[in-house]
């Protein structure tokens, strides 16, 4: 999609950045109130949320709010992270995308093969933290549960919440390595420079 402004594309809309911030905004939340919960040495966090009994009753609305925000950034871009066989290719050359020789590199769509696996990963964690949430919500759920698979479930959560905050973590750090990356999703736009550079099929396609 062009832009008004010359040289400019379209990279995210309003919606599309509104839908992102929400996600990311009670994801750092519920990191920080599930690592208060998760260990007495973080104890302390939960003097952000109004103390531990505060937090143990936030924590598990916050994270309803992240599944509803993340479902639609899901249904959103689900058609934009099918893997390809550029994508293959992309993966087997990743010493190449290491050392930035995109010339070498298949010719990238809206995203990378990276981008796209990490998309599925941050789905799989999604989705285990809510089943295994739901588990061992004590104030609504978790009676209606056997203590072995409510433990269970407590380990499941602990584990892909690692995942997700680790997945995060890259995403984050690729998004500042990659610059301008940021600066699509704060102004929705991206230079002709940046699109040609880094995703050149998308590129051609957006200015048909």
């Amino acid at each position: 999609m062009k832009h008004d402004e010359p040289n400019l594309i379209v990279r995210y809309t309003p919606n599309e950045r509104t839908n992102h911030w929400i996600t990311a905004i009670t994801f750092v939340l519920l990191a920080l109130s599930g690592l208060a919960l998760f260990h007495p040495s973080l104890f302390w966090l939960t003097a952000l949320f109004g103390g531990g009994q505060w937090t143990r009753i936030l924590h598990p609305f916050v994270g309803l709010v992240m599944f509803v925000s993340f479902l639609i950034l899901v249904l959103r871009f689900w058609h934009h992270n099918y893997l390809d066989q550029s994508d293959i290719q992309w993966l087997k050359q990743f010493e190449d995308v290491i050392a930035n020789r995109e010339d070498k590199l298949p010719e990238i769509g809206r995203y990378n093969a990276g981008q796209k696996l990490l998309f599925f990963v941050m789905v799989a964690c999604l989705v285990l933290l809510l089943c295994s949430g739901i588990v061992i919500w004590r104030r609504y759920f978790s009676f209606y549960f056997p203590i072995g698979v409510t433990r269970l479930a407590a380990v499941v959560h602990a584990f892909a919440a690692f995942v997700l905050i680790c997945g995060i973590i890259v995403h984050i750090y690729a998004a500042i390595w990659i610059k301008g990356s940021v600066g699509a999703m704060v102004r929705g736009t991206v230079t002709y420079g940046w699109a040609r550079k880094h995703h050149p099929r998308w590129f051609r396609e957006s200015v048909k």
